[in-house]
């Protein structure tokens, strides 16, 4: 039965466009200042650059809001690749949201920070196939240079 199930996924999810997206985020301080920005490679060879910032945030709070709105600008479900160099980011959609939503999103510790973003990432996810890779940042990957760059001059200037 799993087997059969394995491969209904795959098939639902092979009919659906792709997009890689490459999303990163930037503060400058910690909290202060900060931006976010996502490129969005569509399979037939369109591109969108999507990016954002924020005068009072944390990098954490712009890497999340930088995959939010990456699947908001979304308009039909999709085939989504996620290329990250943030490991909160990624394990936290990966391997920590699973634990969160059972513990009534909280944490073993206690308090889960950004529980707004986590929360609406969450439900965002659920309209499309995700998956995610990491990737080294400043490792000379074209696409996520991108992403840096676009979050670093999303930054508001004073």
């Amino acid at each position: 039965m799993r087997r059969w199930w394995n491969l209904l996924e795959q098939a639902v999810a092979t009919e659906l466009p792709n997009v890689s997206v490459y999303c990163d985020g930037a503060c400058s301080g910690n909290p202060g200042p900060g931006g976010w920005a996502a490129v969005l490679l569509f399979e037939q060879g369109a591109e969108r650059v999507l990016q954002g910032g924020e005068r009072d945030t944390t990098n954490n709070r712009m890497e999340l809001t930088a995959a939010l709105q990456a699947l908001r600008a979304l308009s039909e479900p999709f085939a989504v690749t996620f290329i990250t160099d943030s490991s909160y980011l990624m394990n936290g959609a990966t391997l920590w949201l699973p634990g969160w939503k059972k513990r009534n999103w909280k944490r073993k510790e206690g308090a889960l920070a950004n529980i707004d973003l986590w929360q609406a990432l969450d439900r965002e996810m659920q309209r499309h196939q995700v998956r995610w890779e990491w990737v080294r940042g400043h490792s000379g990957d074209r696409n996520n240079e991108r992403a840096d760059k676009a979050a670093r001059n999303a930054v508001p200037k004073n």
